[in-house]
């Protein structure tokens, strides 16, 4: 009868606990990271996210990494323009429209602890945080400021990347392997729950793309009709590759004009979410964990060396008389 009451209490902590874990997910706010090139509709997709969150009385926090837009379609809660001026960065450090946007970013990532605070503040009445970046792509995804942004908003509150793709452009085949391949290497960089959006499908429909993802004969038979000699050769051995990178790639096709497809998108947005805390979550956890313990280790390494150099030994007296 006692073991019965131990294996009962057993369970109720763990029921508990497991309500506990899941009262705090449903209520963890979410940051949404927006990547895409330079006219793949971005910011206009941004402008949508914010309406269509608004529309359903959950107003998002914006935050806007973009330090050379001239003009934004929404308003920022906060706004690097606000704290860095990108064109006295290009005048004082003698530097080009790339390397104004990178130090720009470098400085404003220097009060990252301030943006983390008010994120912290706001978590409880706010469900997305939309970070929206450079249309460089490679400044924010290849840089150590914008490593430093994403791995510190993923330890954090879960964080989903959403890669925007420009529809009509991408219906050439030769572009469409160009952005996947992208789309491939900053999901390994940032190793984040990762959506490939395909914006302007109120243009061209998206549904090529996914049909070139799932069919391979189908993409061959398209790269014949557009490509010929080295690059079709190239092309298909790039195709064999991504083809386990597509059967776990999540797509949607969106129109940031219309809004049609946002419905999907935030769909795929709550997936990538559970994903975060099945498999993305504990392995930031034990990353951070083995960097605690290799601080621990080089600490105790440290304090050994300064422990020899300074020849302390257990009982030993130091005679502190000057010699006569």
């Amino acid at each position: 009868m006692q073991g019965e009451n131990l294996d009962s209490k057993t369970e109720n902590a763990a029921d508990a606990e497991h309500k506990d874990a899941k009262a705090q997910r449903e209520e963890a706010p979410v940051n949404i990271i927006m990547i895409g090139m330079a006219g793949s509709g971005k910011t206009t997709l941004m402008q949508r996210i914010n309406a269509y969150l608004h529309e359903r009385k959950t107003a998002p926090y914006v935050v806007n990494l973009d330090p050379a837009v001239t003009k934004l379609p929404f308003q920022a809660n906060i706004d690097i323009r606000d704290t860095v001026d990108y064109k006295q960065v290009m005048k004082e450090y003698n530097l080009g429209p790339n390397g104004g946007i990178l130090t720009s970013l470098n400085l404003f990532t220097t009060k990252l602890d301030q943006v983390m605070e008010i994120v912290d503040k706001r978590a409880g009445s706010t469900k997305y945080f939309l970070f929206d970046t450079p249309g460089q792509i490679e400044i924010f995804t290849w840089s150590a400021s914008g490593a430093i942004i994403t791995n510190t908003l993923a330890a954090t509150y879960p964080t989903v990347v959403v890669y925007v793709v420009d529809t009509p452009r991408t219906a050439n085949p030769a572009t469409f392997m160009s952005n996947m391949i992208y789309a491939c290497s900053i999901l390994y960089k940032t190793q984040l729950p990762f959506i490939v959006v395909f914006n302007k499908t109120d243009v061209v429909s998206h549904e090529f793309a996914v049909g070139w993802m799932n069919d391979f004969e189908a993409f061959q038979q398209a790269l014949m009709r557009n490509e010929d000699g080295f690059m079709t050769s190239l092309m298909n051995s790039m195709s064999l590759v991504l083809d386990e990178f597509y059967n776990h790639l999540r797509v949607a096709g969106v129109s940031a004009m219309t809004g049609d497809g946002m419905d999907e998108l935030f769909a795929k947005i709550d997936e990538a979410v559970d994903e975060y805390y099945t498999e993305f979550k504990p392995a930031i956890q034990r990353q951070i964990e083995k960097k605690r313990q290799d601080e621990e280790k080089q600490k105790e390494e440290h304090m050994k060396r300064l422990m020899r150099d300074l020849s302390v030994s257990e009982g030993r007296e130091v005679d502190t008389r000057q010699d006569k």
